[in-house]
């Protein structure tokens, strides 16, 4: 496995001080986040996330003349935040548009570049994943009541009138709803439901009820679905049959209830579902002939394809894609986000008929030389138990720049959050942001990342802070004994649950020199009691049930054992963080601080859990990098702001040379 080239050409400079094209200042401002696409008509629909507008999201349409505009009048934000996590922002009825505002999470209605009109009333519901009832003149949508502060929020199906807003309660009783569905005669509803303490990826109950013409339901009828089970995506045929993913197999399989019998469509070893994280999000659709044109991933990547739901035969189409995601299928092509490790996410629209794909909008729009890229390999390497795990590693790559002989490069170990997420291997600029500058990065799917089947997923359960923390080091273990990284200079970095893993690895173990945490968990009881109504049970499978099982959560949060920390520790905190409270932030910071280690604390107010202003993500991403300068003992090539590190003399010049 090599690290950077040599040659003529390259300037000999320590691994951590070149000079890279990819900055900070350049990410935020070449780059905008996009999400659910949509296809009403010839129009084709997305939501672009803005740093540099402070996050803002708007709603962009691509008109069948090729013209791009913004629908989103200034002042507002399409963003829900039922689940906390949102989802479903926006509905599409031809030009007209329903969609949520994040400052009052109330509904809105907007006729083409009219200014947009509240469609319910101030309060303290929360709204998404709605779908138009054309006949009776409504929406139906998931609704979170939060107006009563001494309990968990409400969640609930309504009904809302297009006529006056008025809101009718569907559906109750159960924890969490999603997916509501009708048919395409509008005569049945399906939807999705689940209770405490499972998680959407843990077990749901499919249900379907007839509509009556008043609107009313039906009695309910369970399709499928369990505690075990989790179902995902229902959705209509054209011809009126149920479609959905089932994990049935232990993998998320496509399903149809075809003559009231739940048939399996094309069994294999792949994922053609995800984890409910946000509501909306699709995987496969139907055409005009009534093909389900559907994505899946293998060993972390996806794939396109078209599946004969009578024959069951599954026909892959081409694509230079290894990311596709929120797929949306129209009569004769589809609209997806895609990326590769060449190129960012992007939306594409992909004929159907000739295979030809056309970019509508790329998410980074800055064009980076490729020999300043890191092009990732994915790896398997041997963990704990005699098992397997899987990674993407990305060597250096600066085509400027070589370091001096027998040197090897320090080495960041990325881990994505959820934990039920996935590592993919699309290009990705805060990854390319070290590599250019001469580290090795290594992005860890540890088990229980999604993607490779459910005994996977299930390896954590029970083992969070275990498993992750395992798979982590063994990552880094192979690595260094593969000559790829220097075994003095290895650090841990990781958001949210990815932030965890990293402080349970620099408390419980000794192989890393330094490590970052954003908006990480250092105390496992104070999630357990302190998180929203979402995740306020997920930690009963990854942990085990609370109180009951108190001594496991004591004896996993790294809070309760800094004593055994002998690494520094950077941490990044949003002071409005709802889903990791910022007291554990601090709560690490003051124990490692009085410890005596280096450690460095920076706070971001206005920002909650992840970062969406492009000034807070750039002073992340500079501070740690001057972070990793002072303790790995290089001068980093950028002009940076010096970072307040505790425990550690006077910081030397920020400047090269």
């Amino acid at each position: 496995m090599s690290t950077a080239p040599h040659n003529s050409q390259h300037t000999i400079t320590p691994y951590g001080a070149w000079l890279s094209p990819i900055t900070s200042a350049a990410i935020v401002a070449e780059s905008v986040g996009l999400d659910q696409p949509a296809i009403a008509g010839n129009a084709i629909y997305w939501i672009e996330g803005r740093a540099r507008e402070q996050g803002r999201s708007v709603i962009v349409r691509h008109a069948a003349d090729g013209s791009t505009a913004d629908l989103t009048a200034a002042g507002f934000n399409v963003r829900s935040r039922v689940h906390e996590y949102g989802g479903g922002a926006v509905c599409i009825d031809g030009d007209v548009l329903y969609f949520s505002n994040h400052a009052d999470q109330r509904l809105y209605r907007q006729q083409g570049n009219d200014a947009p009109q509240a469609l319910t009333t101030s309060g303290a519901m929360r709204f998404a994943d709605a779908v138009l009832d054309r006949s009776r003149h409504r929406l139906i949508a998931i609704r979170e009541d939060h107006g009563d502060t001494t309990r968990e929020a409400i969640n609930t199906l309504v009904a809302i009138s297009l006529a006056n807003g008025s809101e009718t309660v569907l559906l109750e009783g159960h924890d969490f709803y999603a997916s509501p569905r009708l048919s395409p005669d509008g005569s049945q509803l399906a939807w999705l439901s689940w209770d405490h303490p499972n998680m959407p990826w843990d077990g749901t109950d499919l249900w379907c009820a007839s509509v009556a013409v008043d609107g009313s339901l039906g009695t309910p009828r369970k399709i499928a679905g369990g505690i075990d089970d989790p179902i995902f995506q229902p959705a209509w045929s054209p011809s009126g049959e149920l479609h959905f993913v089932s994990e049935q197999s232990r993998w998320w399989n496509l399903y149809r209830l075809h003559d009231d019998t739940v048939q399996a469509l094309c069994p294999m070893a792949a994922e053609f579902g995800r984890p409910l994280w946000n509501v909306g999000i699709s995987t496969y659709g139907f055409d005009g002939s009534g093909r389900i044109v559907c994505s899946y991933v293998q060993d972390g990547d996806w794939q396109l394809a078209v599946l004969d739901p009578d024959s069951g035969i599954l026909t892959n189409i081409a694509t230079p894609f290894r990311k596709i995601s929120d797929l949306q299928v129209g009569p004769d092509f589809v609209v997806f986000i895609g990326g590769a490790p060449d190129r960012s996410d992007a939306i594409v629209r992909l004929d159907l008929q000739t295979g030809e794909h056309r970019i509508l909008k790329r998410a980074i729009s800055l064009d980076v030389d490729a020999g300043y890229l890191s092009v990732p390999r994915a790896i398997t390497f041997p963990t704990t138990g005699g098992r397997h795990a899987h990674a993407f590693y990305y060597a250096p790559a600066n085509r400027d720049y070589a370091a001096p002989a027998g040197r090897k490069p320090p080495l960041l170990v990325f881990n994505h959050g959820g934990p039920t997420s996935a590592a993919g291997a699309t290009l990705n600029l805060a990854i390319q942001f070290w590599t250019s500058r001469g580290f090795a990065v290594v992005d860890v799917n540890y088990g229980g990342s999604t993607g490779y089947g459910r005994a996977y997923r299930h390896r954590l359960n029970g083992n969070w802070g275990v498993v992750d923390v395992d798979d982590a080091l063994n990552a880094a273990r192979f690595l260094v004994a593969d000559g790829a990284a220097d075994e003095q200079q290895l650090a841990i970095r990781g958001g949210s649950a990815g932030g965890y893993t990293a402080l349970a690895a620099l408390t419980f173990h000794e192989l890393f020199k330094a490590g970052a945490s954003y908006y990480g968990v250092s105390d496992l009881e104070t999630l357990a009691r302190d998180c929203h109504k979402f995740e306020s049970r997920y930690l009963d499978s990854l942990v085990g049930p609370y109180p009951a099982r108190q001594d496991i959560y004591v004896a996993r949060s790294p809070i309760h054992f800094t004593d055994r920390l002998t690494s520094p520790l950077i941490l990044f905190q949003g002071m409005e963080d709802r889903v990791v409270p910022p007291a554990q932030a601090q709560l690490m910071f003051d124990a490692v601080r009085e410890k005596g280690l280096p450690v460095a604390y920076i706070r971001f107010e206005g920002e909650a859990h992840g970062f969406r202003r492009a000034e807070n993500i750039r002073r992340a991403l500079e501070a740690e990098l001057y972070f990793y300068g002072r303790l790995f003992g290089f001068v980093p090539a950028d002009e940076l702001v010096p970072v307040a590190i505790e425990n550690l003399p006077d910081s030397p010049s920020t400047k090269k040379g």
